[in-house]
């Protein structure tokens, strides 16, 4: 079951988008109870948000955007990097995280950058978006587990439809033709390895061996190791 934070701040999510829900509608969006619906939108408005509900059984609740939540400090110019960069990232199945985070973007803007932000949206058109959508949460643990040291563990489905588990020490996620992938150190092949995120099921954290030493990346960049053949056109050079 979700945590009271995480169910609160989906809550906050469909109130944003703008329309009225019923206490019934947000019920079954969350799969709760109608009273923890209703403690969940007394908990946000002790926060400061401004949520009206209309009387009666069937009252709808609506979220008033509420001036006491500071505006983003952002440039008009850093709007539209931003945007700009939010609409590269979207598929075209329609990135539910991307297009929530734009649209919540949207909203804590003042209304001047508001209007630059949308401006921005309606007159970019990628021709080449993601082929794929992101496994965000992926994104995310694999991030956690550069910054923390850990390594993964995951089932990976290759091309050829076989299947294997994989244990690694994550070192970049890395976006190259609309596609991502992981890369990173193979401790079972002792070697360094790219996988598409698509084909990555199951990841979860495990423990890193005693004594373990972190092998160093074999190339400047990831660039340089991709246009290398992964390194080995390099090593052939220096034979």
């Amino acid at each position: 079951m979700r945590n009271c934070s995480s169910r609160s701040l989906e809550l906050l999510t469909l109130l944003q988008a703008g329309r009225k829900w019923s206490a019934e509608e947000l019920s079954s969006r969350l799969e709760v109870a109608e009273r923890t619906v209703r403690r969940d939108i007394a908990r946000l408005r002790s926060l400061g948000y401004d949520i009206r509900s209309a009387p009666g059984p069937g009252g709808a609740y609506r979220l008033v955007p509420s001036v006491r939540i500071p505006p983003l400090l952002l440039t008009a110019e850093e709007v539209s990097a931003l945007v700009a960069g939010l609409l590269i990232l979207e598929t075209g199945a329609q990135d539910a995280a991307v297009v929530s985070a734009r649209s919540k973007l949207e909203q804590l803007l003042p209304s001047t950058l508001r209007r630059r932000a949308v401006a921005t949206a309606l007159a970019t058109e990628v021709v080449a978006p993601s082929s794929d959508t992101v496994d965000w949460t992926l994104l995310g643990d694999v991030a956690d587990a550069v910054e923390n040291g850990n390594h993964l563990r995951f089932s990976y489905t290759d091309r050829h439809g076989r299947v294997s588990t994989r244990r690694v020490e994550p070192f970049r996620h890395v976006l190259r033709g609309g596609v991502w992938y992981l890369v990173c150190y193979d401790r079972d092949r002792s070697n360094w390895r790219m996988f598409r995120f698509d084909r990555i099921h199951d990841a979860a954290s495990c423990g890193v061996p005693f004594g373990y030493t972190s092998p160093e990346f074999p190339s400047t960049s990831i660039q340089e190791w991709l246009a290398t053949d992964f390194g080995r056109l390099d090593s052939d050079k220096r034979r």
